[in-house]
């Protein structure tokens, strides 16, 4: 893909040229398939040897085990980035390989490329709805720190919405057959141990990563839906290279077919029009009173009520010893309650 190179003087420029069409074209060279050999095809293929490095040194190597735990971290969290892009087709230009990128990246992550694909677009289509979002079950179900095991409510909406197409049923039976062989070999030859250490442990450490900086932070207050508003942005050179360009999460949101090595020169380009559009571009935890109050429950409980006053949490107030503290508890449950607009 050509890259175009950002120029602060292009975007100075009249509120006038807001239109569709004219951001259209600013955007274009980042908006077109990107090249046979692009970061992403290196993201998956360096995921793998990392994977086969951590296996080869378990068995043949003397390398502490917390070395090999954050290099099997590193690929799978490599593979999260290749799993997002494959299911938007930008991973690769060409539809088999990026298929075969995804499907890839979920076996080595233990998902399923099918449930992921069509969980994920229905995020894009319902950002922030309570009943049709299911990221949004995930970040306001529990408390942060609990998000990974939230994940599998995915596999749960893929069946009950029936979203599967074509042949992606028999997609996803393959792939979780082949987990369950994994496993029972591993039961079976004796090799849980690897199992448990370089991809399990490391699994629920990626899970956690990607909940907090692909589904909690980009769209918390979880409140708008509003497409210019559903999600932010929180601009950082050092971010963009730890969680691989989600830190410009609304830019994806926006524009899905940029792959996630050009969120941050698209952001730049696109910076005045989300200035006009008054779109969130900081992170949003300590901005006000009411946003450190809601992170802090969020770390702790994190069970958010869509009415506030019917909260799922209102009858532990019964719990409490005394009226006061009952009334600071259904204050507190009101103040974090989630009513989308």
């Amino acid at each position: 893909m050509t890259q175009a190179l950002f120029d602060k003087k292009s975007t100075e420029m009249p509120s006038h040229s807001y239109s569709s069409a004219f951001w259209q074209k600013k955007l274009e060279a980042y908006l077109s398939p990107p090249n046979a050999w692009n970061p992403t095809v290196w993201l998956f293929l360096g995921g793998y040897c990392l994977a086969v490095l951590t296996i080869w040194e378990w068995y043949q190597g003397d390398w502490p085990l917390p070395l090999l735990v954050g290099l099997a971290f590193l690929a799978l969290h490599m593979e999260g980035t290749v799993i997002h892009d494959a299911c938007h087709n930008a991973a690769h230009p060409n539809k088999w390989i990026n298929q075969a990128m995804g499907h890839g990246a979920a076996i080595l992550l233990g998902f399923s490329f099918p449930v992921f694909t069509r969980v994920h677009l229905q995020h894009h289509s319902h950002v922030n709805d309570p009943k049709n979002d299911p990221d949004h079950i995930v970040s306001t179900f529990g408390p942060v720190w609990l998000i990974a095991p939230r994940f599998f409510y995915h596999e749960y909406f893929f069946f009950s919405r029936k979203l599967w197409r074509k042949h992606e049923l028999l997609q996803w039976g393959i792939e979780r057959a082949l987990f369950i062989i994994i496993i029972s070999a591993g039961l079976k030859y004796g090799f849980m141990n690897v199992i448990y250490n370089l991809w399990f442990g490391p699994a629920l450490m990626v899970g956690v990563t990607l909940g907090i900086f692909f589904d909690y932070l980009p769209h918390r207050p979880f409140l708008a839906r509003n497409r210019w508003k559903n999600a932010r942005v929180y601009p950082s050179k050092v971010m963009n290279l730890l969680i691989m360009g989600q830190n410009y999460h609304l830019v994806h949101h926006l524009w899905p077919s940029i792959p996630w090595f050009e969120y941050q020169p698209a952001y730049q380009t696109a910076k005045p029009l989300l200035d006009a559009k008054g779109s969130p571009q900081r992170m949003g935890i300590f901005e006000s009173r009411a946003d450190s109050v809601n992170f802090l429950y969020d770390i702790l409980i994190g069970i958010r009520s869509h009415k506030k006053r019917r909260s799922r949490m209102r009858p532990f107030a019964k719990l409490l010893p005394s009226l006061s503290l009952k009334k600071k508890w259904i204050s507190l449950l009101q103040k974090t309650a989630v009513t989308p607009h």
